[in-house]
């Protein structure tokens, strides 16, 4: 005697299946501490994927009240220790206003000149990483041949100078204008930075950025890449290039270092 097959479960509804999106807050303090969170955990991340080298690399994120305020990580502080109480909040001018420590002014002058030009910009992102700086000795941009690279295709540029550590707002000034509406640069001779109108979709943006970086070099030791075609690599870009996909694309990243390392929440 055959058996009765067994029924196939209902398929869920679409509608009670949940899906992360950018939280919406009530308030600016609400806000405020839902960013320094995310920079504490960005920091971190970049701490434990080898992005500090000695005290250089920033990451900034607007204040959402005062619009020429910014927090950044305190000079010279571990990435792999920073809480969101540890961030310092600076004004405009690099000048502290909130919290006890220094910050980089070199690095502060141009994320402060990169945030007024661009008034859409929540976050910059930037350090010294390895394959960040390989590139920017190349003189080079990310090509579109790989399906990730395609999110930078026509969309970053490059600041094709260099004038020594970057001290004071006119140099900040030219790779601000250098960038434009882009959502990266490789500043040559020099490395990686990335913006985003989010704190996570600024750090992953870096983050997809130094890998794209390390895939190019490695393809080229390896032999001649294949670039994707710029029809091809634009339609992918739509696809993979907005805010909202990196946000989405940095979420595993987030749950990891915040659940692994929940102190960085204090």
């Amino acid at each position: 005697m055959s058996e009765t097959p067994a029924s196939v479960p209902a398929p869920v509804p679409a509608d009670r299946l949940h899906v992360a999106m950018p939280p919406v807050h009530g308030t600016v303090e609400e806000e405020r501490t839902y960013r320094k969170r995310r920079l504490a955990g960005a920091l971190r991340l970049f701490g434990r994927f080898g992005y500090e080298e000695g005290v250089s690399g920033h990451v900034t994120a607007r204040d959402p009240q005062y619009a020429d305020c910014f927090w950044v990580n305190p000079f010279g502080a571990p990435f792999a220790e920073l809480t969101a109480s540890d961030l310092v909040l600076v004004n405009g001018d690099g000048q502290v206003v909130q919290g006890g420590e220094h910050v980089n002014q070199a690095a502060f002058a141009v994320h402060a000149e990169v945030h007024r030009a661009r008034p859409d910009v929540v976050a910059v992102a930037h350090s010294h990483s390895l394959h960040g700086r390989a590139l920017a000795a190349l003189g080079e941009l990310i090509e579109p041949i790989t399906q990730e690279a395609c999110a930078f295709y026509q969309d970053h540029a490059l600041y094709d100078a260099y004038t020594g550590v970057a001290v004071d707002r006119e140099e900040g000034r030219r790779i601000a204008t250098a960038i434009g509406p882009y959502k990266g640069i490789v500043l040559r001779n020099h490395g990686l930075l990335t913006v985003g109108t989010s704190v996570d979709a600024a750090v992953w943006w870096f983050i997809a950025m130094e890998r794209c970086a390390q895939v190019q070099l490695t393809a080229r030791a390896a032999g001649k890449p294949v670039p994707i075609g710029h029809k091809e690599a634009v339609a992918t870009r739509e696809q993979l290039g907005t805010d909202l996909a990196a946000w989405i694309n940095y979420q595993p990243l987030w749950r990891r270092i915040s659940r692994t390392e929940p102190e960085l929440l204090s």
